[in-house]
């Protein structure tokens, strides 16, 4: 009976000193959901002026240009895929990839190729793992990304944009990544970054500025011009904001499942506890009983002798 409280003792240390990491790790994640939060908040008004912009020089001029024009037959696509670089974030990277898996699947289905580019070490794992083939991956900033991550993420994506399918560049260019809706929902979405849909980004266009005249607008040098200047802005800003709602989400996650892990820990601790009372319980009555038979089978003895 006292090797199996002992047992119970042991895990029940070990358990205790677990729950103590992922409580700090908890509390940890819980400080960085707020500067998530804030450094998405101020990147989103910047993207959405700059997609504003874009829109108005595509419907004030009539120029061909990747950023805005679709392809008639468009035959390759790039995916970039925003994971994690650690664990313990619950199915935070699994239900990217899902996604991502889903959005190539449906692209070939169409009859494009797919390119796919991560962020993250789970998804370079995941893909290395299943010995798929990856057109480029960066690791080491997920939590905290900055804008001169995603300038060097954007770069070879901004680049195949504007090569021929012939010589490896693509027609269309989509994002998947985890939106920060909450503290307690993260979604996964795929967005498509180029072309530009002009039919949503009009739709917002008029819902913002509903009663208000249009301007009209003159290009110097040319449109053509403009939107190459404007082309790196907006893959880099889309890119930025998509890394930032990733952190934000993972954060979130980690927090969800970190005290999921606390409060689990918890229970099994008084679990194991009210098992090692039963056990020091049991410990106890054997030893008494023990006693007791041996001070009766004493107390017979003595008496016999004294016969």
């Amino acid at each position: 009976m006292g090797a199996q409280l002992r047992v119970y003792k042991r895990r029940i240390r070990s358990i205790t000193a677990t729950k103590k990491i992922t409580k700090a790790m908890e509390m940890i994640s819980a400080s960085r959901i707020v500067k998530a939060q804030r450094k998405v908040a101020a990147s989103t008004p910047y993207a959405t002026e700059l997609t504003r912009a874009v829109t108005a020089v595509a419907t004030g001029s009539k120029t061909d240009h990747p950023l805005t024009t679709e392809a008639q037959s468009p035959t390759r696509a790039a995916v970039l895929l925003v994971t994690s670089d650690r664990g313990l974030a619950g199915g935070y990277s699994a239900n990217a990839i899902k996604q991502a898996d889903r959005l190539a699947e449906r692209l070939r289905g169409e009859g494009k190729e797919v390119d796919t580019y991560i962020v993250g070490r789970k998804g370079v794992a995941y893909y290395g793992f299943r010995e798929r083939k990856v057109a480029d991956s960066w690791t080491g900033f997920s939590d905290n990304p900055t804008y001169a991550d995603a300038k060097q993420v954007a770069a070879p994506l901004i680049a195949a944009v504007q090569q021929d399918t012939a010589d490896g560049g693509v027609d269309e260019l989509h994002i998947v990544f985890t939106e920060f809706v909450s503290m307690m929902t993260q979604t996964p979405v795929d967005n498509r970054m180029l072309p530009l849909s002009l039919a949503e980004a009009e739709a917002e266009e008029e819902t913002g500025t509903k009663g208000e005249l249009l301007p009209l607008f003159d290009f110097e040098p040319s449109a053509e011009d403009v939107l190459d200047a404007l082309l790196p802005r907006y893959v880099e800003s889309r890119v930025y904001n998509a890394l930032l709602q990733a952190a934000a989400s993972e954060h979130a996650a980690r927090r969800r499942a970190m005290k999921s892990a606390t409060d689990n820990a918890g229970e099994l601790i008084n679990t194991l506890s009210r098992l090692a009372n039963a056990a020091r319980q049991a410990e106890i009555t054997q030893e008494i009983s023990e006693i007791v038979g041996g001070a009766s089978a004493l107390a017979d003895a003595t008496a016999g002798s004294d016969k």
